[in-house]
C-alpha cells in the first residue's frame, strides 16, 4: 500500500515514519508533499530518497493538482504529520477513512484551528494542566474533530516550559505514531484497499 506524507514544517514526524516503513514489504512511503517550498520536511525526504512535492495555496484549495500527484503515485492512504492546512472537502471525500492525523494534546481539548505546536502546549501549561499527551484520529472537514484512533498521555509537571513538554510530546509521536499508522492500515478490508 502506498501512502503519502503531508506535512507543513520540520518534518521529525515524517522522517520518524519513513524510517519505521523503510523495510515493510507492505506499506511504502511513496511521496511527500508539503504547503512550504522552504520545509525542512523536503529536505529530510529527498536525504531518505522519497520524492516530494510542495505545492502552492491555490493548489490546494481546487486540490485537482493534489489529487492528480496522488492518482500519479497510486496513494491508498494518507498521513498528516504536522500539517497546519485544513483538509478540502474533495481530497477527504477521496479518501474515506483513509486520512490520518496527529494532534499534540489529549483531544477534544486544545483542538481546533490555529492549534498546533508550541500553541498547544502554551495553552496546556497556561490552563494548569496536569497531563497532556498525544491524540491519532481520522480526519474530517472539521479541525480536529474526526473520530479519536489511540490517545497516550504524559505528565505536565509544575516545572515544564513549552519546550520540555514539546519534548515529552515528541516522544510519544515517535513512539506511537508509526505503531497506529501500520495498525489501520493492517484493519483495512482487503478487498476494499485497491478502490481508490
Amino acid at each position: 500500500m502506498n501512502i503519502a506524507i503531508f506535512a507543513s514544517s520540520n518534518g521529525s514526524n515524517a522522517q520518524k515514519i519513513i524510517e519505521y516503513f523503510n523495510n515493510n514489504s507492505f506499506i511504502k512511503i511513496a511521496i511527500v508533499l508539503s504547503n512550504n517550498k522552504n520545509s525542512y520536511v523536503l529536505e529530510r525526504a529527498k536525504l531518505l530518497n522519497i520524492p516530494s512535492f510542495s505545492f502552492a495555496p491555490e493548489d490546494f484549495k481546487n486540490s485537482q493538482i493534489i489529487l492528480e500527484k496522488l492518482k500519479e503515485f497510486n496513494i491508498e492512504f494518507i498521513v498528516l504529520a504536522g500539517f497546519t492546512l485544513k483538509l478540502p472537502k474533495i481530497l477527504i471525500n477521496s479518501f474515506p477513512d483513509r486520512i490520518v492525523n496527529i494532534h499534540p494534546a489529549l483531544l477534544p481539548k486544545f483542538g481546533g484551528k490555529g492549534m498546533y505546536g508550541k500553541h498547544v502546549h502554551k495553552a496546556v501549561i497556561e490552563a494548569k494542566e496536569k497531563v497532556s499527551g498525544i491524540t491519532i484520529h481520522y480526519v474530517n472537514e472539521k479541525y480536529d474533530e474526526g473520530k479519536i484512533i489511540f490517545q497516550t498521555s504524559c505528565k505536565v509537571e509544575k516545572t515544564d516550559t513549552i519546550v520540555t513538554l514539546a519534548e515529552k510530546i515528541h516522544e510519544l509521536e515517535y513512539r506511537y505514531y508509526p505503531e497506529v499508522i501500520e495498525n489501520v492500515i493492517s484493519l483495512l478490508e482487503p478487498e476494499n484497499i485497491n478502490n481508490i
